[in-house]
Formats: C-alpha cells, structure tokens, sequence
C-alpha cells in the first residue's frame, strides 16, 4: 500500500515535477499550489490536482503559509513536500503541517531551527566535536566589532546571515575600510530573504573546495551518508556546477568527513534528507560550514552515482519506515556532473534575462538526465530564481563523464533567453577543469564570459563590427530533404543597448535626448540606494542595489559627475530600461544641443 493517499508539494518548476515524478512511482497522488504567475507552468499542468494560492509575488503565494494549507486540506492531501526554497527550511511552517493533521515530509522542526541558525548550529557543532571554521559563535553587532575581529582573525573575513543560504547574506571583507558597508549589507540581506538581519564572521578561507555530504536519517537510529558533492564551481557564492565523487576527496578522505556528516546529524536529532556542507582547504583540512535542512538542487548526482532516490527515501521515513539500506550496502559507481542551466548572461555579470522560451529542446541519450519545469512558449518568470533546467550526466569516469556533458550540452537548443549554455560548454573545456581545480578566478572572468558568449551557438558565426550577432534557426524542404538555415541578425552591444534604452527614456535623441542617465539593466526591486541628490560620484561606484530573481545587482555610475533627478527609493520596483538618477559633470543633463 502506499504509504500516503495523496501529497501537496508546496513548491514550483523543476523540483516540484521532479517530487510528482517519484509519488507517482509510489502510487500516490499528486497535488500542486501555482500563484497567478504560474497560471500556464507545467508544474500545475502535469499535477493530479493544482490550486491557485495568490498573486505572483513569493510573499503572497508560495510563502503564504495559510493559503498552501488550506489547499491541502481542499484537496484532502496527506502530506506536504516542500521541496526546497520558499517555505522548505521553515520551522513554524513545519509546525503549522503537523497542527493542521498533516505529514511533514522533511526533518523536526526544532533541527530545522537549530540548524537555520547558523550561529546556534556552530555552537552545536563545537560542542559535538566537529570541526568549525574558526570565527565567532555569538552574533556580531557593529561594524567596529567587525573590524576588531579583523585585526584578531586576519583579513579578510566573511560576514554573514545567521539564518543565510545560498550565497545569501555573505559578504566578503578584505580590510576594515570595506566592514561597514560590508556589514550592512550582509544584515540587509538577512533581513530581505530571512527576516533576520543577524550577522556572525568567520576567517575567510582562501580559495577552499566547497564540499558537501548527502545524509539520510531515519526514526528507527538510522544515520547514513551517500559520499560527498563538489560544489565549487559558483558565482557570487551560489553553485553552478556540482559533481561527485570530488575529484580532490580520497576513499579515506570521503570516511573522515562522511563521519562528520553523520555526528554532525546525530548531534542535532535530524530526521529525513539533509546536507551537511563544509570547505576543504589546500591542506586536506575540512571545516562546517552549515547544514542544510532539506532536499538540495544537486541531489541528483547523488542519485546517479549511488542508485538511490532520496525523494522516495524522504517520503518512506516520513511515513514512519526506516532508510531502505545501510551504511555497508552503500555502492558509488562512475561519474556525475550537473550543470545549471540559468537565464543569465554571463557577458553582463550574470544578469537574470527573464522572457519567454521561444524554443526549447532538451537533449537525451545513454546517461543523460534533464530535470525541468519549462516547455517551448514557457516564461522565465523575474518573480523567481533564474533556474530553468538541470542538465545532469553520469559515466563511469570523470572525463567520460566531463564529454558526455559536452555533447549534451551541444544538444540542448534554447532560444527567447540568454542562458548559461555557452558559459558551461566553455568552462568545461578549460584545463582547469579537466584537471578537477578549483578554476578559482576563472569563473567571473571577462576571457571566459567572451568564450562563453561564442560557445551560446551552435556554429561559429561571424561577429557584426559593432556588436553581437542573434542566431535563429528556422527549417526548411527542398527536394523533399530537410535543411535547417541559421539567420543571423546583427545586435548592438550591451552600451549601446543602454544608450538607446536612455535615449527612449529621455524622450528621443530629436528631443534633446538625456545622455547620462543610469538605467536598470532588469525588472526588479531596489534593495538599498547608495547615493543622494547632489552626491559626486565616481565611475563604478554603486548607485543602487536591485533584486531581480532572487539575486542582488549593483547598478553602478558609467562616468564620474554629480547625481540628479535620483527617481528610486528602497523597497519600490523598476522596469528594465527604467532611468534610476543622471550623472553629468555640470550637474545639468547632457542633451544634443549642449554636446559638444
């Protein structure tokens, strides 16, 4: 018998089909929750039963707690699955499943509490006898104390959100003149994603492997780790690609930090999948850095290597049944890689590109796995993160593993977005990373972003003079045989996308058009305003911080000159192509007639 009737998955896109996929397999039914912004996803679509929970902003739809609880109780569901996001790593959310009657399918909340905050679970940790970085265990206050730190730990150090994630709430500070601002940024940041401006620091570790172990408990004294996940290929401190085995990780290094997973859970009373994440330094040294109380996004290369569906295990525990086998039965067999496949320009910092998905083609093939939410005509939403798919492979070893992604990679035809195809194709290619390193300052590089930028067609095409050039494929019969013909429309670069988008701004350049004003590159919400009117600023410096699909931006002054006309205050949205203030030397607008 199944061992639930039906279950909600209080989540969207890719991870919430992916939970369908395995409730299915148990036989049981499927519920899913879509705001007004998901009207057309797929995740409502291939659900049993969908039900609309709000608008499309997270705090009114996925994250309200009331409405996803009342759409399980209508649909009579047994249990919810959070997935991960929104509401996965929420104790009173947990709390409110069981007061409500239903299953929680995830851990108790008090680990889920201990151990989102980061400050209490270092305590713990300590305590245990796991290793931590070396830092502070109480929250720190003030950027002095940050600087008083400094002088004691050494530069640079890390600050960050005691409830944090994800790249969330860290900053990195290499001298005390960078602490404040440092500082309020990081709380900030706690505050805007956790409603929790607490901060802490540790020592900054330099150029570590960000490394990771897969946990499963049970109720019945059951603790077991599933080997270890590299995840040091990020940018702005959130992943990009994860892999395991780690190619720096020995069968006695994966025993030693795989016994710190374990105390690590056995120490906070964890229940159900979970991940204990930690850096590995240069000198085999490995440190807690957190845990995560949920499924992750790279679950899947765990899956591929050790033949375990961790979501089937989750749901199995919930119901109250042991983990499916033991430490000793364990096997890791070959290779997996996963690549996140973004709507993002890697040309333009990383900059989401939301839009919709004129085509869409997933690749496939022996060792092939795609994890997706999307179809051709699908929208990349800018309410949420920038995810559209997971390309994840496996082979025996590594190397055949690195080009069995390659032609994947090659495979896969995305069009209406800019996305992170090309970046992989070209970083997988780079020594580096056929050697297994870090590729430590490779990743945000202007080299990389150019050779990325080539890599986004399929075929090299020439470059217009003065730009970029758009690929689009359209196909066609002669003679009863089909061809495919590329068209290739020339694109300004991205100034000159920003010139003519003031331009429109200021009204024309026939009418005198503003040619200093600084626009949002992306629809948004403005975090913080770095600026005042009248402020002299330099070219660089930030004028203001927008958040678009879950990541922050720095809009920055292209010139040095004085702020007017500054149109944007925290907490308000913007538009792309919105003029946020001007900067000209003279304090007044430099139009046509006054150009020299």
């Amino acid at each position: 018998m199944p061992p639930f009737g039906k279950v909600l998955v209080a989540n969207r896109g890719e991870i919430a089909v992916r939970v369908f996929r395995t409730l299915r397999e148990l036989g049981i039914a499927t519920v899913a929750v879509y705001s007004e912004a998901d009207r057309a996803a797929l995740h409502a679509a291939v659900a049993d039963e969908a039900y609309l929970v709000g608008p499309g902003a997270p705090a009114e739809s996925y994250l309200n707690q009331e409405r996803i609880i009342a759409a399980a109780r209508q649909a009579g569901a047994e249990a919810i699955h959070p997935g991960y996001g929104f509401l996965a790593e929420n104790a009173s959310f947990a709390r409110a499943c069981s007061d409500a009657g239903l299953v929680w399918i995830g851990p108790p909340p008090e680990a889920i509490e201990v151990m989102g905050s980061k400050v209490a679970a270092r305590e713990l940790m300590r305590g245990a006898g796991v290793p931590i970085i070396p830092g502070t265990t109480e929250p720190v206050t003030s950027a002095a104390e940050v600087t008083r730190l400094g002088d004691e730990f050494g530069w640079p150090l890390a600050i960050k959100a005691s409830a944090g994630g994800g790249g969330k709430g860290l900053k990195v500070v290499d001298s005390a003149d960078e602490a404040e601002r440092a500082f309020a940024a990081a709380r900030r940041e706690g505050e805007a994603y956790f409603a929790d401006p607490t901060v802490y620091v540790e020592k900054f570790i330099a150029d570590p492997r960000h490394v990771e172990v897969q946990v499963l408990a049970d109720d019945h004294g059951n603790v077991l780790h599933l080997g270890e996940r590299d995840c040091t290929i990020q940018r702005r401190h959130q992943k990009l690609v994860e892999e395991t085995p780690s190619p720096a990780v020995s069968a006695q290094l994966r025993e030693r930090i795989g016994g710190i997973a374990v105390e690590a859970a056995r120490a906070v009373g964890y229940r159900s999948a979970g991940t204990i994440e930690g850096l590995l330094d240069r000198d085999g040294d490995y440190w807690f850095l957190e845990m995560n109380t949920r499924i992750q996004v790279e679950h899947t290369v765990t899956e591929l290597v050790t033949g375990v569906d961790l979501v089937r295990e989750q749901v199995l525990i919930a119901a109250g049944e042991p983990t499916s086998l033991r430490q000793e039965e364990l096997e890791f067999r070959g290779h997996a890689i996963e690549c996140r496949i973004n709507a993002e320009d890697p040309s333009s910092g990383f900059l989401p590109t939301p839009g919709v998905l004129t085509r869409y083609r997933e690749p496939a093939g022996p060792g092939v796995r795609v994890d997706s939410g999307v179809v051709e005509g699908s929208e990349i939403s800018g309410l949420y993160d920038p995810l559209v798919a997971k390309l994840c492979v496996w082979d025996t070893d590594r190397e055949r593993a690195r080009a069995r992604m390659l032609r994947a990679l090659d495979e896969f035809e995305i069009e209406g977005v800019e996305t992170l195809v090309g970046f992989h194709k070209a970083l997988l290619r780079r020594s580096c990373f056929v050697a297994g390193e870090t590729c430590h300052g490779v990743v945000e590089s202007e080299e990389l972003a150019q050779e990325a930028e080539q890599l986004s067609h399929k075929t090299t095409v020439p470059r217009a003079a003065d730009g970029k050039v758009r690929e689009h494929t359209v196909e066609v019969e002669v003679d009863d045989r089909r061809f495919e013909v590329k068209l290739l429309l020339p694109e300004p670069p991205f100034a000159e996308l920003a010139r003519r988008r003031r331009e429109r701004a200021g009204g024309g350049a026939g009418q005198g058009a503003v040619r200093d004003a600084v626009v949002s590159p992306m629809q948004g919400t403005v975090l913080a305003v770095e600026v005042a009117e009248g402020d002299e600023v330099r070219a660089g410096q930030v004028i203001c911080i927008v958040e678009a699909m879950k990541m922050e931006n720095e809009i920055t002054a292209h010139r040095e000159g004085i702020v007017t006309g500054l149109s944007v205050s925290a907490g308000e949205a913007v538009k792309s192509g919105q003029v946020i203030c001007v900067v000209s030397r003279n304090g007044e607008p430099e139009t046509d007639s006054t150009k020299q």
